[in-house]
C-alpha cells in the first residue's frame, strides 16, 4: 500500500521543541499540532509521530465547533482528520486506521464526530478497522454538538 502523496504532502515531525518559546499573545493559545500532514487520505499510518501514540481521529468540522479543541484534545497526541460525507474512496481509510492498530501500536484512538448523522461513517470506519485488526485498542467516541459542547463521550466495544 503506497501512503506517498503530493510534496504538500510532505510528512513533517514537529514533535521537537522549538530552541527558545515565543511570548503568546494575550487571547491566543499556541498550536497543539504535533505533525504534518493531518488530512487522513495524505497521513502515513506508520509515521513515527503515530508509534505508541495517542492518536485523535477528528471529523473536519469538530475543531471549528469546538473551541478548545487544541488544549482540551489535541495536546500530545498524533491527528488525523477526515470527512466521511464528502471524502472518496474511504475503504483506504479502514486499512489506515487498521494499520494504526497492528503496525504502529498505537496506545489508543479517540474518534470525535459532529452530533449531525453523516458524521456517524467516520465511527463505522474505524468499527470497521476495530473488527478486522488482529491488536485490540481501547477506542473512544466523542460526540460534538454544532453549538460546541460535549454531547456524548464512549468507550467503543467490539
Amino acid at each position: 500500500m503506497n501512503f506517498q502523496g503530493c510534496p504538500g504532502s510532505k510528512m513533517m515531525d514537529l514533535r521537537t521543541p522549538q530552541a527558545a518559546a515565543e511570548p503568546v499573545a494575550p487571547g491566543s493559545a499556541p498550536s497543539q499540532l504535533r505533525q504534518w500532514p493531518v488530512q487522513l487520505h495524505l497521513i502515513s499510518p506508520l509515521a513515527p509521530y503515530f508509534k505508541g501514540a495517542d492518536v485523535v481521529l477528528t471529523a473536519d468540522c469538530v475543531a471549528y465547533a469546538l473551541g478548545g479543541y487544541h488544549t482540551d484534545h489535541l495536546q500530545d497526541k498524533a491527528i488525523a482528520i477526515a470527512c466521511p460525507k464528502l471524502d472518496s474512496n474511504q475503504e483506504v481509510y479502514v486499512d489506515k486506521i487498521r494499520a494504526w492498530f497492528d503496525d504502529a501500536n498505537i496506545n489508543t484512538l479517540t474518534v470525535m464526530i459532529m452530533e449531525v448523522p453523516c458524521c456517524r461513517g467516520l465511527s463505522a470506519l474505524a468499527r470497521r478497522a476495530m473488527e478486522s485488526a488482529t491488536r485490540k485498542v481501547p477506542v473512544k467516541e466523542i460526540i460534538v454538538g454544532i453549538n460546541g459542547e460535549i454531547r456524548q463521550s464512549e468507550w467503543l466495544t467490539l
